[in-house]
C-alpha cells in the first residue's frame, strides 16, 4: 500500500443544477477521501466540471448568452453543492481552464506521436444529451440506449485508432480483475469489447465550443477526449488515479476510451473504475418534466447534513441501484442515528455528567468482567487484519458493511447499558458504575472515530465531549494505548442525532 491516495468524481456536465446522483456520487467520494485522511494517506481528492461539447453551446444560445458565462454560471452551482455537503475535495478543474487547455492538448499530441491519429470523415448516429456516437446496432427504438435523441452526422473528423486496442484492453482487464467494480459492470464491458471495437471520431466541426484541436483550428476535440484528460491536469504528481467514481451511464468511457487512450499515450492506468446505480424517486425515474428531481440543499435543510450523507451510502448497497423515499429516509434515520448511537450517546453523556464529576470516570481494572472486555474487544482495533478488512471494504465502496460494523458496535453498547443498568448501580456499587461508565465512554469515542467519514459533524461534535483530542482523532487512535483518561473534564453534554418528528417523513 503506497502512501498516496487519488481519488475523483466524474466532472459534471454543466447543463443543469445538481441533484440528488451528483450529490450520491460526491458525497461517497468524500466518505473514501476522509476514510484515507484518517488511516494515514496523503489524499487527493478531485471534483469540477465538464464544460464543453454541442450540448453547452446549444443550452448557452437557449439562454441567450455567450457560452463562457453559461458555464460560469452553472459551474457556479457545482461549488455551491460541495459547500452544502462540505465536501473535501483538493481541486476543483473546469475543463475552459488553461491549465486543462493545454493538457488536453498535450493528450491529443501523444497520441498522434503514437500514430493512432488519422483523419477520415465520420458518418453515424450521435446524441447531443449523451455527447456519444451510437452504431445502429445499438439504437432502441430509433434513440440511444440511454433514451436519448440521436441525429445523422456526417463531417470530417479525426479518428483514435480504437481498434488497435481491442486485445490490448481484453488483456488488461484478465490480469486486473477488480479494475471495474461491481463484477456486473465488469461483465457488461468485457461483453462490449469482445464484440470488437471500431475507431472513435474525436472530433468535430459542426460547432465551435471546445479544445481546438492541435495544428488543425477547424476542429475541436471531441468533448470525452477533452474531458477524461481532467484527471491528469488535476493530479499534481498523484497518477495514476486510486479510484474513478463513476454512474453507470458513463462506464464505456471511463473503462474503454479512457484506458485506450492511456495505452496510446504509454501512460499509466487508473487502479480501479467503480459504477455506481441510479436513483429513483419515490418509485419513479428522477425527471424535470415530472417536477421530481431532489435537490441536495433542500434535503441538508430538511433533514440535516449528517443524516442526509447517512442515508445515501447506508440505505443501498453502493453499486446498484436504489429509491430514495421520504419515508425511508424518515425510518432510516430515526433507527439507525437516534435511537441507536444518538440514544447510546445521550444516555451515557448525561449520566457521566451527573454522577462522575464531569469527567472521565475511574475504572476498577482488578474486577473487570468478561462484558467489558468483550465491548472492548469489538470497538477498539487490536490487530493488524480487522483494520485492512475495513480498509478493503471502503477501497471496494462497501460503505453499508463498513457503517454496519460501527451499527453492530452501537448496538452492542446499548446493550451493555441495559444489561449492567449504572442507574441502578449508582445506589449498590458505585465502583462497578464508575467502570461501566467508563467503558461506555470509551466505546463512544471508537465509535465517533470511525463515524468521522460519513457523518463528520456528528463525529466531531461526540468527540469534542469526550474531550478527544483533535491529533488523537486518526484511525491509528482506535488502540488501547490511546483510550479515554480518567478524570479528564468533560464540557456540558449535548444531544446528536435528534429524532425527526412525524412531519418530516
Amino acid at each position: 500500500m503506497t502512501n498516496r491516495y487519488y481519488i475523483t468524481t466524474p466532472i459534471y456536465y454543466v447543463n443543469d443544477k445538481p441533484h440528488l446522483g451528483h450529490a450520491y456520487t460526491s458525497v461517497a467520494c468524500d466518505a473514501i477521501a476522509r476514510y484515507m485522511r484518517l488511516d494515514g494517506r496523503e489524499v487527493k481528492f478531485l471534483t469540477g466540471t465538464d464544460e464543453h461539447g454541442q450540448k453547452v453551446e446549444k443550452s448557452a444560445k437557449n439562454a441567450g448568452i455567450p457560452p463562457q458565462a453559461f458555464v460560469d454560471e452553472v459551474s457556479e452551482h457545482f461549488r455551491e453543492m460541495g459547500q452544502v455537503l462540505q465536501l473535501t475535495n483538493d481541486d476543483f478543474i473546469r475543463t475552459t481552464e488553461v491549465r486543462h487547455r493545454d493538457a488536453a492538448q498535450a493528450m491529443w499530441k501523444r497520441l498522434e506521436a503514437a500514430g493512432d491519429i488519422y483523419l477520415g470523415s465520420y458518418a453515424g448516429w450521435y446524441a447531443t444529451r449523451d455527447e456519444a456516437f451510437y452504431q445502429e446496432s445499438e439504437l432502441v427504438d430509433g434513440k440511444a440506449p440511454t433514451g436519448a435523441e440521436v441525429e445523422w452526422v456526417e463531417e470530417p473528423s479525426y479518428f483514435f485508432r480504437l481498434s488497435k486496442y481491442t486485445q490490448p484492453l481484453l488483456d488488461f482487464y484478465a490480469a486486473n480483475p477488480d479494475f471495474i467494480l461491481p463484477e456486473s459492470r465488469r461483465n457488461e464491458v468485457l461483453s462490449f469489447v469482445k464484440g470488437g471495437l471500431k475507431d472513435l471520431s474525436i472530433s468535430r466541426t459542426t460547432f465551435e465550443w471546445g479544445v481546438p484541436v492541435p495544428g488543425d483550428s477547424k476542429h475541436i476535440m471531441y468533448v470525452w477526449l477533452d474531458a477524461l484528460t481532467n484527471y491528469f491536469t488535476a493530479s499534481d504528481g498523484f497518477w495514476p488515479a486510486d479510484l474513478h467514481m463513476v454512474g453507470k451511464d458513463i462506464l464505456r468511457f471511463h473503462a474503454v476510451y479512457w484506458p485506450a487512450f492511456l495505452m496510446s499515450a504509454k501512460m499509466e492506468l487508473p487502479k480501479r473504475i467503480f459504477a455506481h446505480g441510479w436513483w429513483t424517486i419515490e418509485g419513479e425515474k428522477m425527471s424535470k418534466s415530472i417536477g421530481n428531481v431532489v435537490a441536495p440543499a433542500h434535503l441538508v435543510e430538511k433533514y440535516g447534513l449528517d443524516q442526509t450523507r447517512y442515508f445515501l451510502l447506508r440505505e443501498v448497497p453502493f453499486g446498484s441501484d436504489g429509491n430514495f423515499s421520504r419515508r425511508a429516509m424518515f425510518d432510516r434515520i430515526n433507527a439507525d442515528l437516534a435511537n441507536n448511537i444518538g440514544n447510546l450517546a445521550q444516555r451515557t453523556l448525561s449520566m457521566l455528567a451527573k454522577n462522575c464529576g464531569e469527567a472521565v470516570p475511574m475504572r476498577d481494572d482488578s474486577k473487570l468482567l468478561e462484558q467489558d472486555k468483550v465491548l472492548m474487544d469489538l470497538v477498539q482495533v487490536t490487530d493488524v487484519e480487522g483494520a485492512a478488512k475495513a480498509r478493503d471494504q471502503m477501497e471496494r465502496c462497501k460503505f453499508a458493511e463498513v457503517i454496519g460494523a460501527v451499527l453492530s458496535m452501537a448496538s452492542a453498547a446499548n446493550e451493555y447499558i441495559d444489561r449492567e443498568a449504572p442507574w441502578t448501580l449508582k445506589k449498590t456499587d458505585p465502583a462497578r458504575m464508575h467502570t461501566v461508565l467508563y467503558h461506555l465512554a470509551e466505546a463512544i469515542r471508537c465509535i465517533a472515530i470511525m463515524l468521522q467519514p460519513f457523518t463528520p459533524d456528528a463525529a466531531s461534535k461526540l468527540l469534542d465531549q469526550l474531550a478527544v483530542p483533535q491529533d488523537r482523532r486518526m484511525f491509528c487512535h482506535l488502540t488501547p494505548e490511546f483510550a479515554l483518561v480518567p478524570g479528564t473534564a468533560l464540557p456540558k453534554p449535548e444531544g446528536v442525532f435528534p429524532r425527526l418528528m412525524a412531519d418530516a417523513a
